[in-house]
């Protein structure tokens, strides 16, 4: 049979093509057979699993290797404070800015209408502070737009968590985050900077309040029987002591 030069080049080039896509697919399976041998069952939700072999956890995404990060750290932390492992601190376990009372303000508006040095000017439709006067105790500063304020957590709701609070129930962990006594409209810039640090590693620039800071953490603590690791609770009890002088 003759077969002209265009058909033999189509021809050829058919074959090509058909090997290349052959190749492409064999390629393919023998990694997802690969996968699927070495990861029985898949990944779960957070993108890792626990392997058949070693019993051992690991992860395959970026977002269960960062999860999986946080727990080593906490847990370290832990050792080097010589206390008891709590799980890994989640923000939105610790419901926040709540409105309690139903009247459309949350708590984050109240605290700033209620601690305006002068009647607080709220938005047309009653539910958020506009303008006031505030008084930082932080930095001894005194503000009147609320952006220029965040509220800050006395005790914040992370160092709860590692220090008596991860074991909390969800509607106790909302009461700690919204209980007024542990609330304080402060500068924004401080309460970044403050974090969910302690008073052994953060206290106030402003030097005149730092025996009310003090005075407010050794009353939350015991309000809600949270406990100090050794370390921290030396320096705070030395520093502490220092006010009763």
């Amino acid at each position: 049979m003759f077969i002209s030069a265009r058909h033999f080049n189509q021809i050829n080039m058919f074959i090509r093509r058909f090997s290349q896509t052959l190749f492409l697919f064999a390629t393919a399976f023998s990694f997802c057979t690969q996968l699927a041998i070495a990861h029985p069952g898949g990944v779960d939700k957070y993108g890792g699993h626990t392997s058949s072999k070693t019993g051992k956890y690991h992860c395959h995404t970026e977002k269960c290797k960062r999860a999986q990060l946080q727990v080593e750290n906490a847990t370290q932390e832990a050792r080097r404070e010589k206390r008891q492992f709590s799980s890994v601190y989640n923000r939105d376990d610790w419901d926040h800015w709540l409105d309690k009372d139903r009247d459309c303000i949350n708590t984050r508006h109240e605290v700033l209408a209620s601690s305006s040095l002068k009647p607080a000017k709220m938005s047309p439709d009653g539910c958020y502070v506009s303008n006031g006067v505030w008084y930082d105790p932080y930095s001894g500063n005194k503000y009147t737009r609320p952006s220029d304020l965040d509220i800050d957590h006395i005790i914040p709701l992370a160092w709860a968590h590692r220090h008596g609070g991860a074991s909390w129930s969800k509607s106790k962990k909302a009461l700690f985050a919204n209980d007024y006594e542990n609330l304080l409209a402060v500068d924004d810039g401080l309460n970044q900077s403050k974090s969910a640090k302690g008073p052994d590693r953060w206290m106030p620039p402003n030097k005149d309040y730092h025996c009310e800071y003090l005075s407010h953490w050794k009353y939350l603590i015991e309000k809600y029987s949270l406990s100090y690791s050794d370390k921290g609770a030396r320096k705070f009890n030395k520093l502490y002591s220092s006010c009763k002088s």
